[in-house]
């Protein structure tokens, strides 16, 4: 997986956890959070080729040997 979508989902079930507070502001922002991550989970990405103009540096230096 991705070190940043690692992280990236380490750092929302961090704000869940800070976000205890019972008040009603913190409880919906505890579920978009959570919901976010559970979305994250969910997320499967194709293993093609992107389409756009990105270009892996491994890939690259693989052509250039």
């Amino acid at each position: 997986m991705n070190p940043t979508y690692l992280l990236a989902r380490d750092h929302l079930q961090r704000a869940a956890v800070i976000l205890q507070g019972a008040d009603q502001q913190s409880r919906q922002l505890r579920h978009i959070i959570e919901r976010t991550i559970g979305l994250m989970d969910d997320f499967r990405p194709e293993g093609g080729p992107q389409g756009d103009n990105v270009f892996e540096l491994n890939a690259y230096r693989h052509l250039r040997s």
